[in-house]
């Protein structure tokens, strides 16, 4: 989408946004069946930024819009299949939750529907709103179908910005979640023939719906490197939750950071853990969720991480997808509240390094898009360019076995239960 495009789209009413969204995803070369193609897939289609709780809440879908259009801008949807699914449906949707919460989501989501239900819908962080089935199923069947691309062949990688709505149970709404695209995504791979899915969460609260569903299946590894539970939603995410009894003991891995942990630290961390236990595990598919709220301006949580932190993990789990699973990777979205500043940045970077089109930091940040990001937050700082003006890709000190730093209690906690269980040296920084 040209610039002056861009420029005008705050100009006009959101619905004529939608609308001239969608036929921008349909001149880039949008479909919704697939064969065999030779570029990653990108799910997009506009009707999903109706998943929208409206008035202050803050999951906004502007941190959507925003990055679809830094993306188109910069590039980099060029290197991608566009593909516009179809929502899940009951069946696929009962993969995960169950009949009576689907029944619950689809009565609450009538419009004016002035009723509770339960099931966590209706809460401050669960607000209802009309669609709401509708547009939680599009999300989902997105991730679903890229799941199901690469089961099939069709891809070896895909990307959902959209998904990642770890939260959600088997029965209720949470966290901002309605349906766990996640977890779906996870079920539609093992459903399609894959023996061992690895699952690596990223984001700053723990991925606990993810977790709850797979946590006695030993076919599922579930990893989650998160802020630490004592300070922050939703209060799991410990160590010594490792997976249940018998075969499935080990596959739940959680890595709980202290608060300000920065990017340095958190990258020691990641790799003091990740690799090894991923690798060990074998995993056929790699899925990964990418909540960019472990950004040191959301103001939901406590870590100190930058744009420039979050791209160099991006680097080190497509790293991991091509030496663990052959390059087999679904990578989704997540949490992150500054849906202006830091978002669409870390996304894009997202995007570019799944299409193997990176881009570099230094990039300047396109006038179009300043002028569309500027007309929907008026008052805020922009920034200039794909950086937060750190070096890049981010160094760190690797862990040595050694307590010297407050994230390396949180390293050996979690090597100490886990690493035993699938044949490691807890105190061998070479595993």
């Amino acid at each position: 989408m040209a610039p002056s495009v861009l420029a005008e789209l705050f100009s006009i009413d959101r619905s004529t946004v939608c609308r001239a969204l969608k036929n921008a995803a349909a001149a880039g070369r949008s479909r919704t069946s697939l064969r065999r193609v030779s570029r990653p897939l990108v799910v997009w289609d506009p009707r999903m930024l109706g998943y929208d709780f409206g008035g202050h809440h803050p999951l906004h879908p502007l941190r959507w819009e925003l990055t679809w259009l830094l993306s188109r801008t910069l590039g980099v949807i060029d290197g991608f299949e566009v593909f516009a699914p179809g929502p899940a449906d009951a069946q696929t949707l009962g993969l995960v939750h169950s009949a009576g919460y689907i029944d619950a989501v689809r009565r609450a989501s009538r419009p004016g529907f002035p009723f509770s239900v339960g099931h966590g819908l209706g809460t401050p962080d669960n607000p209802i709103f009309p669609g709401m089935h509708d547009t939680a199923a599009l999300i989902a069947g997105g991730s679903v179908a890229a799941a199901r691309a690469i089961a099939r062949g069709e891809v070896n990688r895909a990307v959902n910005f959209f998904g990642g709505l770890h939260h959600a149970m088997a029965d209720h709404a949470s966290g901002f979640c309605v349906y766990n695209d996640a977890a779906l995504a996870i079920a539609a791979l093992l459903q399609a023939g894959v023996r061992r899915v690895g699952y690596v969460d990223v984001d700053v609260h723990h991925g606990d719906g993810v977790q709850a569903a797979f946590y006695d299946d030993p076919r599922v590894l579930t990893v989650s490197i998160h802020q630490s539970p004592r300070s922050l939603f939703p209060g799991t995410g410990y160590p010594t939750e490792s997976g249940g009894q018998g075969a499935a003991e080990g596959t739940s891995v959680n890595i709980a950071l202290p608060a300000g942990t920065s990017d340095a630290s958190w990258l020691r961390a990641f790799h003091a853990v990740v690799p090894g236990v991923v690798r060990a595990f074998r995993p056929e598919v790699l899925v990964t969720q990418h909540g960019a709220d472990s950004h040191r301006e959301d103001p939901l949580a406590d870590l100190n991480l930058t744009v420039d932190g979050h791209r160099t993990s991006y680097l080190a789990l497509r790293e991991l997808a091509e030496t663990a699973t052959g390059g087999r990777w679904l990578a989704l979205g997540g949490g992150g509240y500054s849906p202006v500043r830091v978002v669409p940045r870390s996304w894009t970077h997202l995007l570019a390094i799944v299409s193997g089109r990176d881009i570099d930091p230094s990039t300047p940040l396109p006038e179009g898009w300043l002028a569309l990001a500027a007309a929907a937050r008026p008052g805020i700082a922009l920034p200039v360019d794909m950086s937060d003006g750190v070096p890049n890709p981010v160094t760190f000190q690797p862990w040595d076995g050694s307590i010297e730093l407050p994230v390396d209690h949180a390293i050996r906690d979690t090597r100490n239960w886990i690493y035993p269980l699938h044949g490691l040296d807890a105190y061998d920084p070479r595993d």
